[in-house]
């Protein structure tokens, strides 16, 4: 199985949410400014919606390394 690496850039991130809302286990909004919390790095589990999540960002904060 190939390891999966996630990132997020907080600077970039304009709080849409969509990331939570795809991948709650791997992703969170600060409750003070709403932009992303990155809460897992390497997911073991629910590829498909952290993939989705990394693709609908609006801003691009998102990042997917899976080498």
């Amino acid at each position: 199985m190939t390891a999966l690496r996630v990132a997020a850039d907080r600077d970039r991130c304009i709080a849409a949410g969509m990331c939570a809302l795809l991948a709650g286990s791997v992703f969170d909004q600060d409750d003070n400014d709403g932009r992303v919390l990155l809460l897992d790095s390497t997911p073991a589990t629910n590829h498909a919606a952290v993939r989705e999540a990394v693709e609908t960002c609006p801003s691009g904060a998102l990042t997917l390394d899976e080498s």
